[in-house]
């Protein structure tokens, strides 16, 4: 039997298309929404900063928008959240059927709405107004319901949707949604938020790895092969062997790094005399070194930069006090590459 011919999906493309068209209609959409941008980048003035004061003020900030103002609403809650501000979305239209009990009087609420008229937000809006709880409005609508009942409303500059019949909400979720970027970074770096604090929020994933720390991986006490300047060779050696990372450091009384002996080095000063040298003699002084609460990425950037074959940087502290040693295989373990 005959197999059936196999059909890419250039055939199952109905004849006629015209591709060139459709890339037309792609870039105008594109230049319509990043106009709208524009527009809301010149727009911004002291309405915004006062709304940073708002939202910066309560425990949490309740986002709430209805149809795709809820779609946007999820993802600024969620990025607030993961940025060092409590966040979270709550349904308009499930508010008015007991929902509202998750909002406190502690609150603070952000309110989305292009028309600024979207009937299901009006339980909330009397819940915010019989309890005090402050609310920020991004609406197109400036004399709108949602704008008066606002604290602060930041108006969406008027400017045409994507959609050619005007209808589906194109550049105006965009805007809303980089206007929700803009407030979570603002409130971000009023906060001084560190990468740390951000690591914290995100440990997993892809994500996660890149912002694992150097103290996470890192060998420690006797685990890390060290010597003192005037150890033998010889010594040196069985030290360096028995923690078989290829290499030993060479430390003061105080566990000052002086040094480090690779393997490196050992073929460099390899010679009759060389068990009977001291560490001092064959140690390369001022080696590569990274710090405890740098990213392991880093540490990894560092190691490739050399171009040296460097697989281990000694981690040290205060006044270059040993503390451990991190090794390439840790961080590829780790996912860090």
């Amino acid at each position: 039997m005959k197999s059936a011919p196999r059909v890419t999906p250039a055939d199952r493309s109905p004849p006629g298309n015209d591709h060139a068209a459709d890339a037309t209609s792609a870039r105008r959409v594109l230049a319509t929404e990043i106009a709208g941008l524009q527009a809301l980048q010149a727009a911004l003035g002291d309405d915004f900063g006062r709304a940073l004061d708002i939202l910066e003020s309560g425990d949490r900030v309740i986002v709430s928008g209805m149809g795709k103002s809820g779609h946007v609403g999820r993802k600024i809650a969620a990025t607030l959240a993961s940025t060092g501000t409590p966040a979270y979305f709550v349904h308009p239209a499930e508010a008015s059927h007991g929902d509202l009990g998750m909002i406190a009087s502690s609150d603070v609420v952000l309110a989305l709405s292009n028309s600024g008229e979207t009937s299901e937000l009006s339980g909330l809006l009397w819940y915010a107004k019989r309890f005090g709880i402050r609310l920020v409005a991004i609406t197109s609508g400036a004399e709108s319901n949602l704008a008066q009942a606002a604290d602060v409303a930041l108006v969406l500059p008027g400017v045409p949707e994507a959609c050619p019949m005007g209808l589906a909400p194109t550049t105006s979720t965009t805007m809303t949604l980089a206007l929700g970027d803009a407030i979570a970074i603002a409130l971000l770096e009023r906060k001084g938020f560190t990468p740390a604090r951000f690591g914290d929020f995100h440990p997993g994933g892809r994500l996660g790895q890149r912002l694992v720390k150097v103290a996470d991986l890192m060998h420690v006490g006797k685990e890390v092969p060290a010597v003192s300047p005037d150890t033998s060779m010889a010594e040196a050696l069985i030290e360096m062997s028995a923690r078989s990372f290829g290499c030993v450091a060479v430390i003061d009384p105080d566990r000052r790094l002086l040094g480090i002996i690779t393997d490196g080095d050992l073929r460099r000063h390899m010679n009759a005399g060389l068990l009977s040298q001291t560490a001092s003699e064959i140690m390369t002084a001022r080696p590569k070194t990274i710090a405890a609460e740098a990213l392991a990425a880093e540490a990894v950037r560092i190691m490739n930069a050399t171009g040296k074959g460097i697989t281990s940087l000694f981690v040290v502290g205060d006044d270059d006090r040993l503390v451990g040693l991190v090794h390439v295989h840790d961080c590829l373990r780790a996912g860090v590459a």
